[in-house]
């Protein structure tokens, strides 16, 4: 009977166990297993973008007027300072006048004769003529008369042209500035001999407000603007009205804002590119000649432009962009797309995103297309949550990537 009876205990504690499982079991709910991931998202809107475009360029003076010296003589005195702002028509150098004061004098003097020598010979003739026509006198004598008074006037315009070629060459003793502009450091001193024509420069002159900005622009970008513009993707402006932006070569932006004044008409075969010539006022002369600073031009204006954040852009091993999205049975659904330029912490997307996408932006690492996933609104950085742009989840595998 003990036997029996131990039997029948193990038999019945056994199955004490069994319904404790059972009823353990059932009390779970059925919801209780794992839930769909949580992915953070932001809806993409259409936005008016404008389209612009940062070249490298060089600053040159708006204008340039190198001082050389058109007569020959000793410099007798340098009346400007060195790095000095000079108007235009003030005297810089004064060459030793004398022998072209001679030289004036001298034809002013020879002019006054043939003057002096031209009412006699003007009133013969005139008797002459009325002789000539009575036969009081011969035609010989006439005609030697007429030849007389011709050679008379001949010699009256000479000398007038010499007196005026003398009062020019006195007047080039006086180099004088052909612009206003600044006045840069003089390459010859008091003493020196000048020679008419000669290569070197005493001097240049450049005029520095406004200033040109030239840059170097890509053709190929020309024509990818010119047919998102022939498309009516890109409203443009044109010459004269687009305005340009500049950044100083040491990064801080330029207080004065520019006009694009022309494209030339020829591209460099070396680099592909061509030049654009921008004009920026420079009251205070900041831009100097010569500086290296960066333009931002705006091309044209995107009227209907999708901007996607770049934590949310993946690429796969061939380098093509695509996205994740959520569609409307919030399941995750991949999207190839493709980029133009990036502005700011976002990506211009060209093709592959409309209005109203919602694109997941965190939780990328938790999901792959075709999952089901439960959907919250993205939270930016604030200013106290010094997060970088760039923070977002690990990236998921491309598309064509095995996971296990």
């Amino acid at each position: 009977m003990r036997g029996i009876d131990r039997r029948w205990l193990i038999v019945t504690v056994a199955l004490l166990v069994v319904i404790s499982m059972a009823a353990a079991g059932c009390g779970k709910k059925k919801g209780d297993g794992p839930g769909a991931p949580e992915v953070a998202v932001v809806v993409l809107e259409y936005e008016k973008v404008p389209i612009v475009t940062e070249l490298p360029g060089r600053i040159s003076a708006f204008l340039i007027a190198e001082v050389r010296p058109q007569v020959t003589g000793i410099i007798k005195k340098r009346l400007f300072t060195e790095g000095s702002d000079v108007k235009a028509g003030q005297v810089l150098y004064e060459i030793d006048p004398a022998p072209y004061q001679a030289a004036f004098d001298n034809a002013s003097a020879s002019l006054a004769r043939a003057e002096a020598n031209l009412p006699p010979i003007r009133a013969k003739a005139q008797r002459y003529k009325e002789l000539v026509a009575i036969k009081a006198v011969s035609q010989q004598e006439f005609d030697d008369v007429t030849g007389a008074l011709m050679q008379a006037e001949a010699d009256v315009k000479y000398w007038k042209a010499a007196v005026q070629t003398a009062r020019i060459n006195l007047g080039y003793t006086r180099l004088t500035a052909p612009i206003s502009g600044r006045i840069g450091k003089s390459s010859v001193t008091v003493g020196a001999l000048a020679t008419a024509n000669q290569p070197a420069a005493f001097t240049s002159i450049q005029q520095l407000d406004p200033v040109y900005v030239d840059a170097m622009q890509s053709s190929a970008n020309l024509l990818k603007l010119q047919r998102a513009v022939a498309s009516g993707k890109v409203s443009s402006k044109g010459p004269g009205q687009t305005k340009v932006k500049l950044v100083l070569e040491d990064g801080t932006p330029y207080s004065q804002e520019g006009t694009l004044k022309f494209s030339d008409v020829t591209v460099e075969p070396s680099t592909g590119s061509f030049i654009l010539r921008m004009v920026f006022p420079n009251p205070k002369s900041t831009l100097l000649p010569g500086m290296y600073a960066r333009a931002l031009v705006e091309e044209g204006v995107a009227e209907q432009a999708i901007l996607a954040p770049q934590q949310g852009i993946s690429r796969d091993p061939k380098g093509n962009a695509y996205v994740l999205l959520v569609n409307a049975k919030n399941t995750v659904e991949l999207r190839m797309i493709t980029t133009d330029r990036a502005i700011g912490d976002k990506w211009l997307v060209s093709s592959g995103l409309k209005s109203g996408d919602r694109m997941i932006v965190e939780g990328l690492q938790k999901v792959r297309p075709g999952v089901p996933v439960k959907v919250v609104p993205f939270k930016a950085a604030g200013k106290d949550d010094k997060i970088s742009p760039n923070r977002g989840d690990p990236k998921p595998a491309p598309p064509n990537t095995k996971t296990k």
